[in-house]
């Protein structure tokens, strides 16, 4: 076992905001892109910021709930003994649990004429997971001996921040087109380590990790401090009076990843050429985040009080891995293995939302509601003869989210408040919009 195994793992997932910006698309269970009538067009469909007729200004907060399930430990092959923590025919699966707050989005439109120009800050991701894999046993393909693979934790901090200037332009009354610019700033933290039991003893072999430091095989980071650019693109057409069509595309970032892995006290019992505290293996590649591109559709009632969006979002998750082009910088082995052996599937996000406005009070009133198909994106093992990778590195489920808004209308000022719930996700959001 060396440590360039290191190479072959990450974390389980990512978890990113793909959805569109605003307490009020949250609460159509962001199914905004055919309709894009305030100033978070800005990021979900920059044609529709055409549609604005003064400055607007708009700000968002988002608070996250994240329940990430893992691997904790249990058995991926053979007969567990009933000893300490082989207890389970299978795997154990945890959750962590984490929160999050943060400023999500602020915009800012500028229309002239024909044209409309926006600046704005969105968060990409915002996403944080601990995971504690211990006590995973299996028989070696031997069917009777008990053996225990090291022990891991990992901490996971993923931050993209996105800065972006769009422009629209109306073609004519029923059809503009817009394109955006976007500077991302990501930061990633993953340091882990892997740690076999206390000690010799039976006790220890069966038992609780005290993740001991002179029991470390190795330790590390996963990590990147880097900026990229990137293009987004839309297109609002009314094709008649009550229904428009809306498309854009997003392009993601493009960061630097850097796998930095130290052997522990223990690495020298696996390899004589491995001094404990030194750098093992420093390997670096490229890692692209999905481009996201869409297709929506919505409907607008003649007096203004009903409006109902569907839309389709296509997620090229694949590509994170798919970018994978590992460089080895520095490396004790000669030949270190650089195969990661994960994949992550394209996924398709189905969106359908409504509201009803009560325009007769004052301030008017909105009620909205929405429901989306969140596809399964948990990184997958591909290496097929490797059962501990496969147990390690298993899809999920797909997710059904529902959502629920309120707003406020008053005469130059805006409040939505909304929810989004899943089993792995919920999210909150504030947001405001003041128009000049």
């Amino acid at each position: 076992m060396g440590v360039d195994a290191g190479a072959q793992e990450t974390p389980s997932t990512f978890e990113f905001s793909f959805s569109n910006p605003g307490a009020r698309s949250l609460g159509l269970g962001g199914a905004f892109a055919a309709l894009a009538d305030d100033a978070t067009a800005a990021f979900a469909n920059p044609a529709g910021l055409v549609q604005l007729v003064s400055l607007e200004v708009s700000a968002e907060v988002r608070h996250w709930r994240y329940s990430t399930p893992y691997i904790e430990g249990g058995r991926y092959e053979g007969e567990p003994t009933g000893i300490g923590l082989d207890t389970v025919d299978g795997l154990r699966t945890a959750v962590s649990e984490e929160q999050l707050t943060g400023l999500s989005f602020l915009s800012f439109v500028y229309p002239k004429g024909k044209w409309s120009f926006a600046v704005y800050r969105h968060q990409l991701a915002n996403f944080r997971a601990q995971t504690d894999t211990q006590g995973l046993f299996h028989t070696g393909g031997t069917g009777t001996t008990t053996f225990r693979t090291f022990d891991r934790r990992w901490s996971t901090e993923l931050e993209i921040v996105s800065y972006g200037a769009a422009a629209a332009y109306r073609i004519n009354d029923r059809l503009s087109l817009g394109l955006g610019l976007v500077y991302f700033d990501g930061r990633l933290e993953a340091p882990f380590e892997w740690v076999f039991f206390d000690d010799l003893s039976q006790d220890s072999f069966f038992g609780p990790n005290s993740y001991l430091t002179e029991r470390q095989l190795a330790n590390g980071d996963m990590a990147f401090d880097d900026a990229d650019w990137g293009l987004s693109a839309g297109l609002l057409w009314s094709f008649t009076e009550r229904w428009s069509l809306g498309a854009f595309y997003r392009q993601a970032p493009e960061f630097r990843l850097v796998f930095d892995i130290r052997a522990g006290p223990l690495a020298p019992v696996f390899d004589p050429n491995l001094v404990p505290g030194e750098r093992a293996l420093l390997i670096a590649t490229p890692i692209q985040f999905p481009d996201v591109y869409g297709l929506g559709v919505a409907f607008r009632s003649s007096d203004g009080r009903v409006a109902v969006g569907f839309e389709w979002d296509r997620v090229e998750y694949s590509s994170i891995f798919g970018s994978f082009d590992p460089v080895v910088i520095e490396a004790v082995e000669d030949d270190p293995d650089l195969g990661v052996g994960l994949a992550a599937d394209d996924g398709n996000e189905f969106r359908f939302g409504a509201e009803y406005a009560f325009l007769d009070v004052k301030p008017a009133i909105a009620i909205r509601a929405g429901v989306w198909l969140d596809p399964d994106h948990r990184f997958r093992s591909t290496k097929s003869d490797d059962p501990e990778h496969r147990a390690l590195f298993q899809p999920g489920e797909d997710e059904v989210h529902v959502a629920v808004g309120l707003g406020l209308a008053f005469k130059s000022f805006q409040i939505d408040l909304a929810a989004d719930f899943s089993d792995l996700v919920d999210t909150f959001s504030l947001s405001a919009i003041y128009s000049f």
